[in-house]
């Protein structure tokens, strides 16, 4: 999975989350991280930052949690 297909959270100080960035419901790719959600601008799918979780639909599955290593100030996919 290309770097472009990770979406990286930090839903409290010093926690990072990554999920893939492909919306469940058409594959289309999130385009934004505001307010406590994960967002598609396609059809206007919303995703929880702490787990991916489906939030609003239309998206029928949450967005697939992905390993990533945080070192200081660099995150990388594990």
């Amino acid at each position: 999975m290309a770097a472009s297909e990770v979406v990286v959270t930090q839903p409290t100080a010093g926690t990072f989350k990554a999920f893939t960035s492909v919306c469940t419901h058409q594959q289309c790719q999130v385009a934004s991280v505001a307010n406590g959600t994960i967002n598609c601008d396609c059809h206007g799918s919303k995703f929880s930052i702490t787990d991916g979780s489906v939030v609003h639909d239309p998206a029928p599955q949450p967005l697939a949690p992905k390993q990533i290593t945080v070192s200081g100030t660099s995150i990388s996919l594990a």
